[in-house]
């Protein structure tokens, strides 16, 4: 199954994103910050990043421009909580700098996991026959 690589700086969020996601067949990798991610984006084979957008250290639109840079081609699913600032929604500026799914905490487990699945199966090849 696919691995993600899971980027929140809320320890609670990246447990229960984890065990659902573990359920659910994929290897999950977790970081708790974008300067973290970007390690593991690194040093371990990933198949979509779910990054939060507000976090301290590197937080996740700056993430999202630093792995278009390094994996143009690496699904990225943004997630937040964040209101809006200066009238600009966060999520709406993760589109713009690179994030192909925003989906707005809270969510249910099940809606994560739909959205990943979509994701991977428009990064997939086509059956060959």
């Amino acid at each position: 199954m696919s691995t993600i690589l899971l980027i929140d700086d809320e320890k609670s969020i990246l447990e229960v994103m984890g065990n659902s996601l573990g359920k659910a067949g994929y290897t999950v990798l977790s970081a708790g910050d974008g300067k973290e991610g970007l390690e593991l984006l690194r040093s371990e084979p990933v198949d979509v990043v779910v990054t939060d957008i507000i976090m301290p250290e590197k937080e996740g639109i700056e993430t999202i421009i630093e792995i278009r840079a390094m994996a143009k081609d690496m699904p990225i699913l943004a997630i937040s909580g964040g209101g809006r600032t200066r009238q600009m929604h966060f999520l709406e500026m993760s589109r713009n700098f690179g994030a192909d799914r925003v989906l707005q905490k809270p969510f249910k487990p099940s809606d994560l996991i739909a959205e990943l699945d979509d994701l991977l199966k428009r990064t997939q090849p086509a059956p060959t026959e």
